[in-house]
């Protein structure tokens, strides 16, 4: 079984995705459904992500308060060619992006914002 810090690399936090971790707004507080973005290994599936997000943000919690993964969404992103030198051209390694839906109602509250 994989390490889970080894699948969840980072967390991505853009403006884009600080909106999507607050939710919507005009939702009573236990119906928003909050989603948050890793940045993760490139060979790891749904399963371990979901598995992984849960045991790095579960840890030293009552089962009360534990948070439930209900869908993650993958997106391959290919890494972009940059200039290295004056002619020869070189390009940033590709890496793989995860949005994280929680069930209604929960938070992390330390997701990095």
């Amino acid at each position: 079984m994989k390490n889970p810090y080894d699948i969840i690399l980072r967390p991505r936090i853009t403006e884009r995705t600080v909106a999507l971790s607050y939710g919507n707004e005009r939702l009573p507080e236990e119906k928003i459904q909050r989603q948050y973005t890793f940045e993760v290994y490139i060979d790891s599936n749904k399963i371990e992500i979901a598995t992984a997000v849960a045991a790095i943000y579960n840890t030293g919690k009552k089962d009360g308060q534990k948070i439930e993964v209900e869908k993650v969404r993958t997106i391959r992103m290919k890494g972009k060619s940059k200039r290295v030198g004056q002619k020869a051209k070189g390009s940033r390694p590709d890496w793989k992006k995860a949005i994280v839906t929680l069930a209604p109602g929960q938070v992390i509250e330390d997701f990095g914002v």
